[in-house]
């Protein structure tokens, strides 16, 4: 497969990085509403999920919006030109990720030509990251890493109709009430009017916009850069930087920190289930290399007092382990991918070299 086709593969499956950590994805405010949401759930079609049924489930869907306080006139315009969106089914059933092991993956997302590019775009847009960087207190290098991956510096944001691609992952069955959830506020950002229904496009996943956030996280981190009043994470490069660094500083970016993880070596007969990102595997540096754990990197360590996860991203490839850190658990909010992870931090890394 030519590369380049194979990037916009992966950008448009990265774009359901947040669908993915739906969990992460819901604000306080928005789960303590869940159980209200689960009552009026779509519990009452009982017609097989089949094609030929979507139209009797999009009935469903508007009632289920109206009863959720969506004005009758967005739920008009919003559902006009719904369609089935078999695309969407098939990709979330066959995400490359899932087929790739990490040296492959890096290979195509962090590969010498996409740090290339990261750089020129660094360059290029250096004035307005760095206002983002420090309205946030999240590194620029972080932000540009984030931008690249997701839509490839707002190349490939997807050209999906949203309230289509939602319509049908809810249909679908799997995880009907994260993407009915997920319509309602679909709903809410055109009733908001940062967007209008023609431009309201997006991945196969419903994520949208130059960052791909899915509608909750457009409501609960979008921010707006330039002071203009509305939140464009589809044409507005400051929104989306302020965007990306917003979501991370409210999911717990350390601002005084700029590493994310290192390449390590482990000893001979190493205690494997010290291996793992729960929150009771975690040890200070210094702890680690009692362990007799070695660096192996030419990256700076970072203090012996840092707290640090042994990780192993390849199941199959057990001589790759890193150590990584709180920074490295945020990026992990936004999405529960290793591979993705250490995407970012790779590209970060590559920016911040002199």
């Amino acid at each position: 497969m030519k590369i380049k086709k194979l990037l916009l593969i992966l950008s448009i499956s990265l774009s359901s990085s947040s669908c993915r950590n739906e969990t992460n994805q819901i604000t306080n405010a928005n789960a303590s509403k869940r159980t209200e949401l689960d009552k009026n759930a779509l519990s009452d079609f009982k017609l097989p999920r089949l094609a030929s049924n979507f139209p009797e489930y999009i009935k469903n869907l508007q009632r289920f919006a109206k009863e959720n306080g969506i004005k009758p006139k967005t739920i008009d315009e919003a559902f006009a030109d719904v369609y089935y969106l078999e695309r969407a089914i098939a990709a979330d059933k066959n995400q490359p990720e899932k087929k790739l092991n990490l040296t492959q993956y890096l290979a195509i997302v962090a590969s010498p030509q996409q740090l290339t590019l990261a750089k020129k775009k660094m360059d290029e847009y250096r004035q307005q990251v760095n206002a983002a960087a420090n309205s946030t207190n999240v590194s620029a290098e972080y932000i540009i890493a984030l931008w690249g991956i997701e839509s490839r510096y707002g190349m490939n944001q997807g050209k999906k109709d949203v309230i289509s691609a939602l319509s049908t992952l809810a249909f679908e069955g799997r995880r009907e009430m994260f993407f009915s959830k997920e319509l309602l506020q679909a709903l809410k950002i055109l009733e908001r009017g940062d967007i209008t229904k023609e431009k309201f496009k997006g991945s196969w996943a419903g994520a949208m916009g130059q960052c791909q956030f899915m509608p909750s996280s457009l409501l609960a981190y979008g921010k707006d850069g330039d002071g203009d009043g509305k939140v464009d994470i589809w044409n507005n490069v400051d929104d989306v930087f302020a965007s990306i660094g917003n979501y991370l500083a409210r999911n717990g970016w350390n601002k005084n920190i700029n590493y994310w993880g290192n390449k390590v070596v482990l000893p001979d007969n190493f205690n494997t289930t010290l291996i793992g990102f729960n929150r009771n595997q975690s040890k200070s540096i210094a702890d680690w290399q009692q362990l007799k754990i070695e660096f192996d990197d030419l990256k700076t360590k970072p203090a012996n007092n840092t707290l640090a996860w042994l990780i192993q991203p390849n199941e199959s490839k057990k001589t790759e382990r890193y150590l990584v850190y709180s920074n490295f658990k945020t990026i992990m909010n936004w999405n529960r991918s290793y591979f993705f992870a250490i995407s970012v931090g790779t590209i970060a890394d590559s920016l911040m070299e002199k």
